[in-house]
């Protein structure tokens, strides 16, 4: 009786985890097959441009040491470090108490020497009249001395009066000019220092960003030696870049027909957009490049000089060329492809991609685009750009966002 028990209770415990697991298969068997979840887009037929990338360097345009042109003290500072300035904007002040004093001395100096020349000048005409008659009476000598009246003697000496008169006048004109030759030195002596009062106030030579200032109130600089502050020209700009040597051709002939558009930004920012202004006369023979400059018109202060940005130059536009995301394209063992999606199910297609380039969108972001140049890929195929890990040929997929 206790044998039957054990063996109805053992029948029990193995029967039991069989109808679980049968209950387990009937509901895996019953559930809804789901795909994997991917991110797909379309491959679309653009106007692609054909470019060459490369790093620049963004430069000033103009870059200005700001130095004295008088010694002194500096009385005050007139910017603000960082400054957007203006050209002629004032920007330091030289103290000019040492010119003041300097003015009035030779102002005095030069009335002196007015004096001088007006009174050289008063002598010459006291001489001038007193010659005319000393030639007068030297000649009526002359003539009583021809008709005997007079002795030689004194027609002599009449004639030695009139000789002493006109050198007397010969010298009172050397003194005259002498004493307006002093007055002209007086008066350019005068000249530089009114000018070095106005060197005084030290103003930007050109319009463009102030740097540091290298002095402050009270310091004391020499001329032509101190450099107060630097001036740089942000707009506009000029960003410096090299191409290879083998590229040299293909701008030259395109340069020729007219400007070349140059695009340029840092990280992923916008970028801006110039023209090509220089090519250097020769290759770097170290690096196999060769150096161009651009300019930007950098009215919004995007570069800045010194920094390093992405640049590319754009050669032509080349027409109704099939692009998908660079996200699209995987790297097999037989090459590039990209998964298509059709009726819910991913097919893996061979794509032959012949570059990369970036494109902005109407937002300012970047999206690097590859550009087809074979496979099987047509346009308007859906594409997977996310997701690609887990599929597999054939296999069921399910878009989450199409874009």
């Amino acid at each position: 009786m206790r044998i039957d028990h054990m063996l109805v209770t053992l029948c029990t415990l193995i029967t039991l985890p069989l109808a679980s697991c049968s209950r387990v298969v009937a509901h895996a068997n019953t559930a809804p097959s789901e795909g994997v979840p991917v991110r797909t887009t379309r491959a679309m037929v653009e106007d692609v441009p054909l470019e060459i990338a490369a790093v620049g360097n963004v430069e000033a345009i103009e870059r200005v040491e700001v130095k004295p042109r008088i010694g002194g003290q500096i009385r005050s500072v007139a910017f603000t470090e960082g400054q957007q300035v203006m050209k002629g904007q004032l920007l330091f002040t030289v103290d000019r108490d040492t010119l003041y004093r300097q003015q009035a001395q030779q102002q005095a100096e030069l009335d002196r020497d007015v004096a001088m020349e007006q009174q050289a000048a008063a002598v010459a005409a006291r001489d001038t009249a007193s010659e005319r008659q000393r030639k007068s009476e030297a000649e009526i000598a002359r003539k009583l001395g021809n008709l005997g009246v007079l002795s030689s003697q004194s027609v002599s000496q009449a004639v030695s009066i009139s000789d002493s008169a006109s050198a007397g006048l010969h010298a009172d004109q050397a003194a005259i000019a002498a004493a307006a030759g002093a007055v002209r030195a007086d008066r350019a002596r005068l000249a530089q220092t009114q000018l070095q009062m106005n060197f005084a106030d030290v103003v930007a030579p050109i319009s463009g960003r102030a740097g540091a200032a290298m002095v402050k109130t009270g310091n004391v600089v020499r001329e032509n030696d101190t450099t107060l502050v630097t001036l740089l020209q942000l707009a506009p700009i000029h960003v410096t870049f090299g191409i290879p040597e083998q590229s040299l051709p293909d701008v030259q002939r395109l340069s020729a027909l007219g400007p070349l558009e140059v695009e340029a930004g840092a990280g992923a920012g916008a970028m801006v957009r110039g023209r090509l202004d220089f090519i250097d006369n020769t290759v770097d023979a170290s690096t196999g490049t060769i150096r161009l400059k651009a300019s930007f018109a950098n009215t919004d202060g995007t570069l800045w000089p010194g920094e390093f940005v992405d640049v590319r130059l754009r050669l032509r536009v080349e027409s109704g060329k099939l692009v998908v995301p660079e996200s699209a394209v995987q790297e097999g063992v037989d090459g590039r492809y990209a998964w298509r999606v059709e009726a819910n199910l991913a097919t893996m297609v061979p794509v032959k991609v012949e570059r990369s380039y970036r494109q902005q969108d109407t937002n300012g972001r970047l999206t690097s685009l590859a550009v087809l140049g074979g496979g099987e890929l047509r346009p308007g195929d859906a594409v997977v750009t996310e997701g690609q890990l887990r599929l597999t040929s054939g296999a069921r997929v399910t878009t989450i966002v199409e874009r």
